[in-house]
């Protein structure tokens, strides 16, 4: 049941990424659902959290896309190992790597985190 919501999500991400839309991805998280990843002082929380940590993500760069290497589902959980590249803000060259983990409920995503190494993307958006 996951690996269609796994595809869902990989292809709302493309959207947000080439059109700067957050609307598709955000429609496939749950009401009550916490979105977080390394750089997060605090969880974001429902679809309005689900829209502020999307925007603010793809605030960091003037163009960027997403390639995964593994993608491992687990009944409604699922890990995505990807590399993102990209031009940053200020025109530098972005590269990094990271690990999403998604936890999926009957109406939407409900958790979502991102592992990455906060100093290499931070170093590169500057």
């Amino acid at each position: 049941m996951s690996t269609s919501r796994t595809e869902q999500f990989i292809d709302a991400l493309g959207h947000l990424e080439r059109d700067a839309d957050t609307d598709p991805l955000v429609a496939l998280f749950a009401d009550q659902c916490t979105l977080q990843n390394v750089t997060v002082g605090d969880d974001h929380h429902g679809k309005d959290g689900a829209r502020s940590f999307w925007t603010d993500d793809r605030k960091l760069f003037d163009s960027v896309q997403s390639d995964f290497r593994n993608v491992i589902v687990d009944g409604d959980r699922v890990a995505l190992e990807w590399s993102r590249q990209g031009t940053a803000r200020d025109g530098g060259a972005v590269d990094y790597v990271g690990v999403s983990v998604i936890e999926f409920a009957d109406d939407g995503i409900v958790r979502f985190m991102g592992y990455f190494h906060p100093r290499e993307l931070g170093r590169q958006t500057q």
